[in-house]
Formats: structure tokens, sequence, C-alpha cells
């Protein structure tokens, strides 16, 4: 029995401490769907609009041939806020008469409510597939322009294993 115990503890200490916290079937990858430059860096190219939508992706690994449920939490070192409003709702009014609708009045109401929300560039949380795809959006917004957003992302398994942290360096252009 002790030499069992012995082996045991051998075989244990030899183990590598990434082979020990990563089980297999735990593992996943991003894809930033841009290319990398020389330092790992990705290059993101700003729209016209107010905000720039763009879909990062990835994969977690299988365990024996079938994909378990992973969720995928976000973050970003990233935010805005929105502004003093964040639009306005037309409600349009109509009354029937023997000649079908006749349009009435007009009613506006501002969104005034939102004023100083900060707002995420990436999505807080996703679900892997039925076979292992991530998918989340990454929106930036104009004003930041030339700055280097990190996107960071860590899955937690239905055994409760957390994987590490992924992170994600873009260029905002």
């Amino acid at each position: 029995m002790k030499k069992l115990l012995f082996i045991s503890c051998i075989i244990l200490a030899s183990c590598s401490e990434e082979q020990m916290d990563l089980p297999l079937g735990h593992a996943f990858e991003l894809d930033a769907q841009l290319p990398a430059d020389a330092n790992g860096y990705y290059h993101l190219e700003l729209g016209y609009d107010w905000q720039t939508l763009h879909r990062i992706t990835g994969q977690v690994s299988a365990v024996e041939n079938e994909y378990e449920l992973a969720k995928i939490e976000w973050s970003s070192s990233h935010y805005w806020l929105i502004g003093d409003t964040l639009g306005y709702i037309v409600h349009q009014n109509w009354t029937l008469n023997d000649n079908g609708y006749l349009y009435m009045n007009n009613d506006t109401s501002y969104v005034t409510w939102f004023n100083g929300t900060e707002v995420p560039t990436v999505n807080g949380a996703s679900y892997s597939t039925m076979d292992g795809e991530i998918n989340t959006m990454f929106a930036p917004v104009q004003n930041m322009s030339g700055d280097t957003i990190s996107v960071s992302a860590q899955a937690s398994f239905a055994d409760s294993h957390v994987s590490e942290v992924k992170t994600l360096k873009f260029i905002i252009e």
C-alpha cells in the first residue's frame, strides 16, 4: 500500500501545472477574425457610423467527441457613456371614419432616462453552441480611434471547471 501511495505521489509531482489545470476538453481558443500584426495586435478599422460592429469567434474543445456547454464571460478595457438622450419615440394616433383611417395627431416622447449609462464595447456573456462554437460582438465607437482595446474571455464548464483567461488586443483605426 505504501508503494502505491509513493508511486501515485511521484506521478502527480511529475505532471506539469498546465496539465493539472486544464483537463481534457476544457480548452478554448479565440479568433479575432482579423489578421494579427508582428506584435500580435489586431487592427480594426472603424466604419462611418457611431459604432462599428465586429464579431469575435472561437471554439471550445470536445470531450470524447462530444461538446460540453460552456459559458464564456467577456470583458473589455473600454466602455462609453450615453449622453443626455437615446433618441425619441413618435406615437402616431389614427382614428377610424367611414373612409378608412384618418391621421389625427402626433405625440413625441424623448428617451432621456439612459443619461450617463455605461455601455461596454463587448457583450458580457455568451454560450458555446452544440458544436463548440463561441461568438460575441465587439463594438467600439468613433471616439476610440487610436486606442488599443483589450478584450478578455474566460470559459466556465458544467463541471465547475474554469479556464484560463484569454486576451485579444485591438488597435482601433
